[in-house]
């Protein structure tokens, strides 16, 4: 494996920042030595759009500047497609991940893969959220573990474990649910 780079697309409060925080930590898990996290503010308020970043490299990483050519992208909120293109600079043959209930077939990036998976609804059903409002990122964490092969779904479990402590058992079960229904074109 050599370098790869992910971009984070979602809203303030969704957890896109513990998204990439917690899919580095998993990867270190996972044996890669280079791994990266970091945030992109704009308007820093609950619901402005909001980019992270991660890379994950078998070596160390040395690039620190922001994602403008990643090779998975990841939407939280699939909302921000109406303002932001989203696939843009993607690579071709990389993937893009959306939290809808729609299926793949229905997005077109051109010659990127496509994932889908109802985020929202399995944070709600695990009753993960922040005043009423469903927190996807852990859930969003257990289809990239479906769509890549460097880091997978125990890894993930691991990192949220001692991340989370008495929240982890609940985050746990939706990777768990969002691996298996994870819908990839």
């Amino acid at each position: 494996m050599s370098l790869v780079e992910i971009r984070f697309h979602g809203r303030g409060g969704q957890g896109a920042v513990t998204a990439a925080q917690l899919l580095v930590a998993a990867a270190f898990k996972a044996g890669k030595k280079g791994v990266q996290a970091f945030p992109f503010f704009g308007a820093e308020r609950r619901g402005a759009p909001v980019m992270a970043f991660a890379r994950v490299a078998d070596e160390e990483v040395v690039i620190h500047s922001q994602i403008y050519n990643p090779d998975v992208v990841v939407v939280l909120d699939s909302g921000v497609m109406e303002y932001v293109d989203v696939a843009k600079g993607v690579k071709e043959g990389g993937l893009v991940i959306i939290n809808t209930t729609k299926k793949p077939s229905e997005y077109n990036f051109g010659k990127v893969r496509v994932a889908t998976v109802d985020a929202t609804g399995i944070a709600m059903k695990n009753k993960i959220s922040i005043s009423g409002i469903p927190i996807v990122n852990t859930a969003i964490l257990g289809s990239i573990a479906k769509c890549v092969n460097w880091v997978g779904i125990e890894h993930l479990e691991k990192a949220i474990t001692e991340k989370m402590g008495e929240k982890a058992p609940q985050n746990i079960e939706a990777i768990r649910e969002a691996y298996n229904s994870t819908v990839v074109a």
